[in-house]
């Protein structure tokens, strides 16, 4: 079942020029940042990005695991980091992409001679056609 938010403990790591982020519980989940402010935006960023992939394949989550259970050296701090997954769905959900649609020459410039967005008719079109 899909939840709307989700708290994940983060490892940030201190180096000269900033943060290296990762994730102890979703692997290859990991981000940086200059600052800390920037560090904190990018890992929470980078958590609903990965568990909005997971999602959407159908795969489950992995539990998170507990901070105080978690190993860090001194140059590194754990910090629980928490997403709210609606706007990232709804965002993700909403991006257009390309697909490549044949017509005929004849119908493309007449749509370009009359400055039709065609893409905007495809969509309205597709839309009807579906009953949205």
């Amino acid at each position: 079942m899909k939840k709307d938010r989700y708290i994940y403990p983060a490892i940030f790591q201190q180096e000269d020029e900033g943060f290296n982020i990762s994730f102890p519980d979703l692997p290859g989940a990991f981000t940086c940042g200059d600052s800390l402010e920037e560090a904190l935006f990018m890992a929470k960023d980078c958590l609903g990005l990965y568990l909005y992939s997971l999602e959407s394949r159908g795969l489950d989550l992995p539990n998170p695991s507990k901070p105080q259970n978690i190993k860090v050296d001194s140059t590194e701090f754990v910090q629980l980091i928490e997403v709210f997954m609606t706007p990232i769905r709804d965002d993700e959900n909403n991006k257009c992409v390309r697909r490549n649609v044949t017509l005929p020459k004849w119908l493309n410039d007449l749509a370009k001679k009359n400055k039709i967005n065609v893409s905007a008719i495809l969509e309205s079109s597709l839309k009807a056609k579906l009953g949205l």
